[in-house]
């Protein structure tokens, strides 16, 4: 299995790129996201967190082994848990995300579906089963987009940025800010040993009684 390939970009295309290493040309398919990245590094050294699998048909013996190419380990991450979803091939999924992976993580989160519609190859229904089946697994990869640089909540005493960041996320995602700093509050006392922004999202809705 190759998980990591380095080397100078030669090709981008639409869909994919050529990456030569030891004078060895690699053809990487890749996700619209990183096109404009990968075009600009042309003729310079990027490594690639890859995923390998084989496409074709078994029964008619010509399977093809295939790398998808990631700039980032969390696209590789997300990339490997949006697969999971019903219905969605690797090729589809390739062709799908046009847009950051943390811009979609933040619209399946939130349950916006006709932002994903507008994402290549995804109608209304693909975008209802994505959610159904993604929406409370993918908080990890939205948290970059949702929490800005500015603080847009008090900070409260006692509390760590984590839970402070789990506010935010809570807020951004819709939820009244009174309402999700008492889930945060109640979650400090029920569940105290929670760690990483995502496990708190979790322990505040099971404080507030949703889960």
């Amino acid at each position: 299995m190759i998980v990591r390939l380095s080397g100078t970009v030669l090709e981008v295309h639409e869909d994919c790129c050529v990456i030569d290493h030891d004078g060895i040309g690699y053809e990487v398919l890749i996700c619209g996201h990183s096109h404009a990245e990968l075009n600009e590094a042309k003729g310079r050294s990027v490594v690639l967190h890859t995923l390998q699998y084989l496409e074709g048909s078994a029964a008619g013996g010509n399977l093809i082994p295939r790398l998808v190419g990631f700039l980032r380990t969390e696209d590789k991450l997300f990339f490997e848990r949006f697969i999971t979803v019903k219905g969605m091939g690797v090729r589809k999924a390739i062709k799908a995300l046009q847009e950051p992976t943390s811009s979609i993580a933040v619209a399946i989160e939130s349950g916006d579906a006709r932002y994903l519609t507008k994402l290549p190859g995804i109608g209304k229904r693909a975008a209802d089963q994505i959610i159904a089946e993604l929406k409370g697994k993918v908080t990890d990869f939205a948290v970059g987009a949702i929490i800005q640089p500015t603080t847009q909540t008090p900070s409260k005493a006692g509390w760590t940025q984590e839970q402070h960041d789990a506010l935010s996320v809570l807020v951004a995602l819709g939820e009244r800010p009174a309402d999700a700093e008492r889930w945060i509050e109640k979650a400090r006392e029920l569940f105290p040993d929670t760690q990483g922004v995502d496990q708190w999202l979790q322990a505040a809705y099971r404080a507030s009684g949703r889960e």
